[in-house]
């Protein structure tokens, strides 16, 4: 029997590698920044152009590389980052399994250009789909230059499924911010299609987070550190009233490595009960060291989940210092919830001395005497005569008549109660149980209706309607509303910022790290407009859709939803009947834009069968 088992070809086991490190562009960006940085570099430079598909280059000033080790990092497993498998517990480098270059190659046109600060000349190499095309020496100043162009270029299926410019431009900002974050002392330079997006110069934690998201972030930080046997942390979480409806700005650095974990999210938004409305999220960006040989990272393709060796000790002390950091920034509220906070002594009165009160004694004053007292005792006054106490029940007879009069007046108001017009008028049309749900009467039996998502309907086909064939009429502010987000944010908004004037905004001026907005839809509040916009950037997570329609229909669904009567809500009559109404008035109205179901109706006879013995 012959062997049906055989080796792969490099070629191929490069591409099966390659699966599994390179899924996008963006993963290119990560694999090569964090190189630049293990390469001990100051000053690292991103080029991209069409989001990467085209060219992904990284230029950095590090220790460079000598012709031997040029030649040698496309093999497969072959780092300068381990030794031995124990170097796996005590990891001080970001790769070190040494598939990203081989994987990279594999599947990409790579041009590398290196030098080591020692030599005089440096390496020129071209490889495409794992081949080399060429080695020369050339001229080139300290440190490595990558450049790789055409990715999955021998792949198309894998480059068909890759999403639009926008959605891959996204994810590549996202792993730039997190290799960013976590060196400020690195000077990081930024290039899209020719344009410098971000100049990160070298500085402090803080003022790296300010300059990466810009806007307002300075004002919503609160610094949070605390040191232990266990864990060291510093860093800053964001104060309650900065919360946001997305998870955008949520960042864990393990020993200077970005990571995901649920269970520490969980510790953060533990020290934050109690102090954040449903659903919000607060921005974090936490620096944990502890020892290397007490994690364990090598248990993802991507590195971004780390194993620790005591979760629940780290739980316990993550979310003890974000709780004492809050509370000592007054941002938590006090331990004394019974604390009456008018007995509270206002600042201004910190430094005065209590006056001593003085007591005035008039030694003339005789109570038995008619004469007028002292003017300067203000607070005497005479007793009124009362020999003439007859006089108080004077009219009292009338006044009694006049009370009966008016009860006999409302007697006979009351009585016009009965009339059938009155009776028709007062007769209740709808119903709202539990301030969720909206009962009303039909022929056939009854209709339930589910306030929230009946408003939804309504308000979504509003939206469509003023955006695809009426021209939406706007409400001008007396005073322009500056809304701040962050550089990505704003990108998005950019671009959404003609189905959005489509709905009634009206944008006045844009600006790299907020915008002036002077006109807001109709049925839209001004303490609504961050809310709304908010829930469009979180509803956006994921890209904008290609065609305008679809941009439209996901602008439509995310205002309704914000804007829609939420359940727990109070409506009066006409408020229940004026919904109802617009519910029925709707071209779907069955269903809310998520596909839910918006009401039910409940016939007689089922009722009678429910009464039947």
């Amino acid at each position: 029997m012959s062997s049906i088992i055989q080796l792969l070809p490099d070629h191929v086991a490069n591409q099966i590698a390659a699966g599994e490190v390179v899924q996008r562009p963006a993963s290119v960006v990560k694999e090569l920044l964090e190189n630049a940085v293990d390469a001990r570099a100051t000053d690292i430079k991103l080029i991209l152009k069409d989001a990467g598909k085209a060219l992904v280059q990284v230029i950095d000033n590090g220790l460079g590389m000598s012709v031997t080790d040029a030649r040698l990092c496309f093999e497969r497993h072959a780092t300068s980052k381990i030794r031995q498998a124990e170097d796996l517990f005590s990891l001080h480098t970001k790769g070190f399994r040494g598939e990203a270059l081989a994987s990279i190659a594999a599947i990409a046109h790579v041009e590398m250009k290196t030098k080591p600060d020692q030599e005089e000349l440096g390496t020129h190499i071209i490889v495409e789909g794992s081949k080399f095309v060429s080695q020369d020496v050339a001229v080139l100043p300290k440190g490595t230059s990558f450049a790789v162009k055409n990715l999955f270029f021998n792949i198309p299926a894998r480059r068909n499924f890759l999403k639009s410019d926008t959605v891959e431009y996204r994810h590549i900002i996202d792993e730039f911010q997190r290799v960013a974050l976590a060196h400020p002392k690195i000077h990081f330079t930024f290039y899209h299609n020719g344009s410098e997006m971000f100049n990160l110069p070298p500085s402090t934690l803080r003022q790296r987070i300010v300059n990466v998201f810009s806007g307002k972030t300075n004002e919503k930080l609160v610094p949070v550190q605390e040191e232990t046997e266990i864990v060291a942390i510093q860093g800053f979480v964001s104060k309650p009233e900065f919360a946001k409806k997305n998870r955008g700005e949520q960042f864990f650095f393990v020993n200077d490595r970005f990571i995901k974990s649920g269970y520490l999210h969980h510790a953060v938004m533990a020290a934050y009960d109690g102090i954040l409305k449903d659903g919000a999220q607060p921005s974090y960006f936490l620096y944990l060291s502890v020892p290397p040989n007490t994690i364990d990272i090598n248990i993802h393709p991507t590195k971004t989940e780390i194993k620790f060796d005591d979760e629940h000790a780290l739980y316990a002390i993550l979310r003890a210092s974000i709780k004492h950091s809050l509370g000592q920034f007054n941002v938590a509220p006090v331990l004394d919830f019974d604390r009456d906070s008018n007995l509270d002594t206002p600042y201004h009165y910190k430094d005065l001395e209590g006056a001593t009160p003085t007591i005035q004694v008039d030694g003339n004053f005789n109570p038995f005497s008619d004469d007028k007292p002292n003017k300067h005792f203000s607070n005497y006054k005479k007793p009124e005569p009362t020999a003439n106490w007859e006089s108080l029940y004077v009219g009292l007879k009338q006044d009694t008549d006049e009370i009966g009069h008016i009860t006999f007046e409302n007697e006979e108001v009351t009585s016009s109660l009965f009339n059938d017009e009155e009776v028709e008028h007062s007769v209740h049309k709808t119903y709202q149980i539990h301030k969720k749900y909206i009962v009303s009467s039909i022929k056939s039996g009854m209709v339930i209706v589910d306030q929230q998502r009946a408003h939804q309907r309504v308000l979504y086909e509003q939206f469509l309607v003023n955006m695809t064939v009426n021209q939406a009429s706007s409400q001008q502010l007396l005073f322009p509303l500056n809304l701040f987000f962050s550089s990505s944010e704003m990108d998005l908004i950019a671009e959404l910022q003609l189905s959005l004037m489509n709905t009634g905004f009206v944008f006045e001026e844009n600006n790299t790290d907020h915008i002036v907005i002077s006109g807001i839809p109709v049925n839209v509040t001004e303490s609504e407009v961050s809310l709304v916009l908010e829930q469009l950037l979180s509803d956006l997570q994921d890209g904008i859709p290609e065609s305008s329609f679809s941009q439209n229909d996901t602008i439509a669904k995310s205002m309704a939803k914000s804007l829609a009567v939420k359940t727990g809500t109070h409506l009066t009559e006409k408020e229940q009947e004026n919904l109802v109404n617009g519910l029925f008035a709707c071209k779907d109205p069955n269903v809310s834009p998520f596909h839910k179901p918006t009401f039910i109706t409940i016939r007689v006879e089922d009722l009678d069968k429910k009464f039947a013995l």
